[in-house]
């Protein structure tokens, strides 16, 4: 299994795919979405469909683009123990924040500066 870390280092990239989670887009309507040119976005979408990340779909002389989710499955199953790892940070966090006061104690009263 290739994992896409490399693909996915790049911020726009990573833009297309979380506009292609919620529906399929056309070229035209991602670049001009991301505000770049088409062909710097299609560009960027060969790299996602090189990775299989996204997958494209002929129709007439349109073409969407649509994400493939398998890939990032793949991804989230290699990154679930470190996922346990965070989370048990946090439970540790959580446990030592319960434990200090909700108020904090009052500070004396410091004198007041002299002119």
């Amino acid at each position: 299994m290739s994992l896409p870390f490399d693909v996915l280092a790049d911020p726009t990239r990573r833009r297309m795919l979380g506009l292609l989670l919620g529906r399929p887009w056309l070229v035209g309507e991602m670049a001009q979405e991301l505000e770049m040119s088409q062909p710097r976005v299609s560009k960027h979408l060969r790299v996602l469909r090189d990775a299989g990340l996204v997958t494209v779909r002929a129709e007439a002389q349109r073409r969407w683009y649509e994400l493939r989710p398998e890939p990032l499955a793949d991804l989230d199953a290699w990154l679930a123990p470190y996922r346990r790892l965070w989370t048990e940070r946090l439970d540790l966090l959580e446990q030592h924040l319960e434990t200090m006061p909700d108020i904090p104690e009052e500070q004396p009263p410091q004198a007041a500066e002299e002119p």
